[in-house]
């Protein structure tokens, strides 16, 4: 049986998850995507993954500076991710933002972010599975924003 790319999103559409901003500095710029695909891989070490379009360009610059952070999104960040999903140059500056201590850009107002150092970047499919050695992170009160049936969603 052969699944086609419709029939695997139409399915992978109803299964929630969160919504992060992946973002690093690379040749002195920040980069950055929307990213779905975020998960806790170990506590000892403390590692999480990422997975990233093979041809974005958030990948090659992750890969170039070794080093990334991640921002998990609040309710209140729909435009963020929204803005951060489109392609091309991403609105770094219309968004508050601080560095993590990695250099890596994190954003104001996320529940909570990740700055991590690569372990790991392992090519799958189209995209590239990215493990990330956590260095530091920290966490916030507030509601998550949600990614199901293809948009964007709060708790009710």
């Amino acid at each position: 049986m052969s699944v086609t790319p419709e029939a695997f999103k139409s399915t992978l559409r109803l299964f929630a998850s969160g919504i992060t901003i992946v973002a690093t500095r690379a040749h002195g710029a920040p980069y950055g995507m929307t990213c779905t695909s975020f998960a806790s891989v170990s506590l000892e070490p403390p590692l999480v993954l990422v997975c990233l379009e093979r041809d974005s360009h958030t990948l090659e610059a992750v890969s170039l500076s070794g080093v990334f952070a991640v921002s998990v999104l609040s309710a209140e960040q729909e435009a963020v991710a929204r803005s951060f999903s489109r392609p091309g140059h991403k609105p770094f500056d219309d968004f508050p933002m601080r560095d993590a201590p990695n250099g890596s850009p994190i954003l104001g107002g996320s529940l909570a972010w990740v700055a991590c150092s690569v372990d790991r970047n392992l090519e799958a499919g189209d995209h590239n599975v990215v493990v990330g050695l956590v260095e530091d992170c920290d966490f916030f009160p507030g509601e998550p924003l949600l990614y199901f049936d293809r948009d964007y969603r709060k708790f009710s």
